[in-house]
């Protein structure tokens, strides 16, 4: 059974979200082995700043806990997680088997993602599934959460509740594609998007403008934290879709103080952000306990002082 406390925490992501409130989301990892205390301590200093916590699904493809049970745990400790379903490794028996199971245990949030490459990751001779991708999963929660399974047949023992996102890139590098592929994820259930890291913010504009604006759906544009040049020009190199401008690597390179100044490119680009679109979903990969500091220099106050917007 699950206390009061993770009782009360079910859905608040999905009514701030509604209420058209300001949104703060953040990303944590999952253990690499059986003890979650490392990762309990990142996000217990969330508490408070955040909506809800995101928890990686085998990102990049290198081998972590699952990301259902490193949600449930969360839950257990009264911190509201969005559970990460990737399709690579699990076909449509495995991942029905596991949305059913996240509902019953009060996993409610859900963000459905195709899943990075094997071969990106630390099992490169691994075999992906990709059974589904990230439409048709949103397309097979949808139908979950109107009582039958992917095959139209009735979930006998009951429908799901699930509220379910997906991922945008508003820096890609096709527009029509960009469009399309967000168009079909609307109608195919997604209730919010979180972004991918965020440097050109006149695109993201562009994106809000001229695409997302007809479809009134909480976008949380992802901030990420740049340690020093060095992390810059690593992200630059291996992660696809992404260029930090030189001018940011620039003043990261310039400093006495790479990380302060990551942080406060952060937090410029969080007020930027709230500009343009209803969320942020941060990333601090290793260094989580930064977040809130971040949102501190950002001006953003804790979650449960904010206003509709």
């Amino acid at each position: 059974m699950l206390d009061t406390q993770s009782q009360t925490c079910l859905t608040s992501f999905r009514t701030c979200a509604r209420e058209g409130k300001f949104l703060i989301t953040a990303e944590v990892a999952p253990p690499k082995g059986g003890n979650p205390a490392h990762m309990l301590a990142m996000a217990a200093t969330l508490k408070g700043r955040v909506h809800a916590v995101n928890i990686t699904d085998g990102s990049r493809a290198v081998l972590r806990m699952s990301s259902l049970v490193a949600s449930i745990i969360l839950l257990q400790h009264g911190i509201e997680p969005i559970c990460q379903v990737a399709c690579r490794d699990r076909n449509r028996i495995g991942l029905q088997a596991d949305l059913m199971g996240a509902h019953a245990l009060g996993v409610r949030n859900i963000l459905a993602l195709t899943g990075d490459p094997v071969k990106a990751g630390d099992h490169p001779d691994a075999k992906g599934v990709f059974d589904l991708e990230a439409v048709r999963l949103l397309q097979l929660i949808r139908k979950m959460n109107q009582g039958v399974d992917c095959n139209d047949k009735p979930l006998t023992d009951g429908a799901t509740d699930l509220f379910v996102g997906a991922a945008v890139d508003p820096q890609c590098a096709s527009w029509s594609g960009l469009q399309s592929r967000f168009e079909r994820k609307i109608e195919a259930g997604a209730q919010f998007f979180q972004s991918q890291l965020i440097t050109d913010f006149e695109r993201l504009e562009k994106f809000m403008d001229t695409i997302a604006a007809g479809y009134k759906k909480p976008i949380l544009a992802g901030i990420f934290l740049l340690k020093s040049a060095k992390n810059a020009q690593f992200i630059n190199r291996c992660v696809p879709g992404v260029n930090i401008p030189q001018h940011i690597i620039d003043r990261l390179a310039k400093t006495k103080d790479p990380l302060e100044e990551g942080m406060k490119i952060a937090a410029e680009q969080v007020q930027i952000a709230k500009q343009l679109c209803q969320g942020v979903h941060m990333m601090a990969v290793k260094r989580e306990d930064l977040i809130a500091p971040i949102l501190d220099l950002a001006g953003v106050a804790p979650v449960n002082q904010m206003v509709t917007i």
